[in-house]
Order: structure tokens, then C-alpha cells, then sequence
């Protein structure tokens, strides 16, 4: 988790919750990072979390998900534990984060285990969509933005982003193209469900043409109280 405020900075009056999907190498992490250092420009706090992870169990969750040497795993134990870590990641950073009036930026969330692990790996969506109600509630991101790419694209910039790493988190990596246009599929499938909530933002310009993309949603969501902020 990363903050972004400082002791001289005024809480928003109810906080936004904001997360970044996408298949891996989107550039979703990217594009969050540079919302977060906007945010920051216009001194609005902020917080920063993952999924899987964002919490010290979270983390060691995300670890056995991610690590390369982890296969054969059953669809549901994946699923499972990705909400394990969410429970934990909602409870412990993202819940207490909105009540203090702060914007929430998240790496994936729900929507992601309704495309991975629902579109991907073939659970059905609607036992995927109850266990969110049993553990989560009726929380919903007040906006998602999908990075959309092609699955060669995705395959190809996940791997060399991969092969830089030093810790390891290729499990997904090694999925085929076909996996990844199964669950691209299942994002666009739940764009055009909540088109008011989720916007897909096409992920194949350059990183400051996304970005820009972006910025309007954004500054849609958090309304006047953004602009009455960035003259303070």
C-alpha cells in the first residue's frame, strides 16, 4: 500500500473507489501509477493497493498464486484464494481508506476473477458473482478501467516484462492465446454490462495517448470536489 497525502491535505467527504483491469501486459499498473501521481498534483490522498496482495497475507497469497513452479492448481483453489487476499485487501486497506475520504486505486478486483478464472478457466460467472456477495458484500469499484490489447500483445509484453523481473510471478505468463483471448472476452463482456461503471480504454497507443484516455473518467467520477481541490 502507498499513500499519497499529506497532514495539510482536506479528506474528501466520502471516497472513491477506482480499480485497473486488464490482461496481463496491458499496462494497467502503468496507467495507475500515473493516476495516482495525478491525483497527487491536484493534492487529493490517495491510496494504492493490489490484488493479489495488498496486505501482509494478501502478499503470501500472491506468492503462491503467482509463482511459476505452482502449477496443475484447480480453477476453485485460484479462485479461493483470490479472494482470500480480497477479503483481507477490502477489510484491512481498501474499506478504512474510502471511510477516511480517500480515492482507492486498486489493481484488478472482482472483475478480474470473473475473467480469469470465470471466462479463463471456465467456473460459472454467477457462483464466481455469489461468492462476492457472501465475502464482499455489495462493494463495487465506483469506476473500472479496462485496458484493452490484443492477446499477442499481452503474451508478448508479459514475457519480456517477465524475463527484467527479479521475483518471479509468470504463472499466468506461460497461459496460451487462447486463455487470454478467453478472458479478454470476459472483460468485454462485462464492459458492455455495466458500460456506467466500467470504460474500456484502448491499450494499444503509447503510454501518455492511454493515459490522456483516461483522465476524463476520472475527472467525471470525482466531480466538482476535484476541481474545487486543485485551486486550493
Amino acid at each position: 500500500m502507498i499513500a499519497g497525502q499529506s497532514p495539510t491535505q482536506m479528506s474528501l467527504k466520502r471516497g472513491k473507489f477506482i480499480t485497473f483491469e486488464g490482461i496481463d501486459g496491458s499496462g494497467k499498473t502503468t496507467q495507475m501509477g500515473l493516476v495516482a501521481d495525478w491525483l497527487g498534483q491536484k493534492r487529493v490522498p490517495y491510496v494504492i493497493t493490489r490484488e493479489p496482495g495488498g496486505t501482509p497475507v494478501g502478499e503470501q497469497i500472491r506468492a503462491v498464486l503467482l509463482r511459476p513452479s505452482q502449477t496443475g492448481m484447480n480453477a476453485y483453489s485460484e479462485l479461493l484464494l483470490m479472494f482470500a487476499s480480497r477479503v483481507d485487501n477490502l477489510e484491512r486497506v481498501i474499506r478504512p481508506a474510502l471511510t477516511e475520504g480517500k480515492v482507492v486505486l486498486c489493481d484488478r478486483f472482482t472483475d478480474a476473477s470473473v475473467a480469469y478464472q470465470g471466462y479463463g478457466r471456465g467456473i460459472p460467472v454467477p457462483f464466481i458473482e455469489t461468492i462476492h456477495r457472501r465475502v464482499c458484500g455489495n462493494q463495487q469499484p465506483d469506476l473500472t478501467l479496462i485496458i484493452d490489447i490484443h492477446p499477442k500483445t499481452s503474451v508478448r509484453r508479459a514475457r519480456e516484462r517477465e524475463d527484467r523481473a527479479e521475483v518471479k510471478e509468470s504463472r499466468f505468463e506461460q497461459e496460451t492465446e487462447a486463455f487470454y483471448r478467453r478472458v479478454r472476452r470476459g472483460y468485454r463482456t462485462l464492459a458492455s454490462k455495466y458500460p456506467s461503471r466500467i470504460k474500456l480504454v484502448p491499450g494499444e497507443g503509447t503510454i501518455e495517448e492511454i493515459h490522456q484516455q483516461i483522465v476524463p473518467f476520472v475527472e467525471a467520477l470525482l466531480g466538482p470536489k476535484l476541481h474545487k481541490r486543485s485551486v486550493l
